[in-house]
């Protein structure tokens, strides 16, 4: 009864995110790099092989981001952008984190080494790699001091996973860091297609003793919280 008084009373705000949801539209990378492209950088998070291929918390629905990432990388290195910055899991192996997600991506271990697609990325040894111990990168030692020594980036392309959870936490970072800041022009831009979150049915969830997370729902509720605080949510970066 609970449940069906929740449902009834909260259709109309379900039915305008996901009306929202429908309506994006996609960004023109070259909208962001000319006259100049180091005007713009990418954050992209966790998107390492713990996340999506190998391990415990691994997702075929994260896996998924991985080919438009790999497309807005190559995209954005032919327009000019230079600054690409990878905030990864790199755990200590008693990581107080593991209390509320379980061991992961262990420093050292498969988990925490960058999908493969990046790494045969000709660029790549031109990306920086930001080792993080929490879901904040905004917290990892030296993003701040990266971001900083960048002052002329006022576009920032956020991707990665998860939506509810590590690409959060660092959209939100980067937008309020702007507005403590007063710092105007700063555009904290995120393509749907390129951030995504894993699944946990209840019933599965269940059985194994954990908590439960439902992908389609999160995605699209945390999408909205990132667009109520000023993200700029679009479908996708286009050429």
């Amino acid at each position: 009864m609970l449940t069906d008084t929740f449902i009834t009373q909260s259709r109309p705000f379900i039915d305008w995110m996901l009306e929202w949801r429908a309506a994006l539209q996609p960004l023109s990378l070259a909208s962001l790099t000319q006259p100049d492209p180091r005007s713009v950088g990418i954050i992209c998070v966790d998107v390492i092989k713990g996340f999506c291929s190998v391990g415990p918390l691994s997702s075929p629905r994260v896996n998924q981001i991985v080919a438009p990432i790999v497309t807005l990388f190559e995209q954005a290195w032919a327009q000019g952008v230079r600054d690409i910055v990878l905030p990864q899991d790199t755990h200590p192996a008693d990581a107080v984190e593991f209390a509320q997600f379980g061991p992961h991506c262990i420093r050292d271990t498969e988990e925490a080494d960058t999908v493969d697609a990046f790494k045969a990325l000709p660029f790549f040894d031109q990306v920086t790699v930001i080792p993080k111990n929490s879901i904040n990168s905004g917290l990892a030692p030296g993003f701040n001091e990266w971001v900083d020594a960048r002052p002329g980036i006022k576009h920032w392309i956020i991707v990665g996973d998860c939506t509810d959870l590590c690409t959060y936490q660092i959209a939100m970072h980067m937008r309020l860091r702007a507005n403590q800041r007063q710092q105007t022009g700063i555009r904290i831009i995120l393509p749907v297609n390129a951030v995504d979150t894993y699944d946990m049915p209840v019933e599965r969830a269940q059985a194994l003793g954990i908590v439960p997370h439902d992908a389609e729902f999160l995605h699209l509720v945390f999408l909205y919280h990132m667009m109520l605080n000023g993200i700029e949510v679009v479908a996708e970066i286009t050429p």
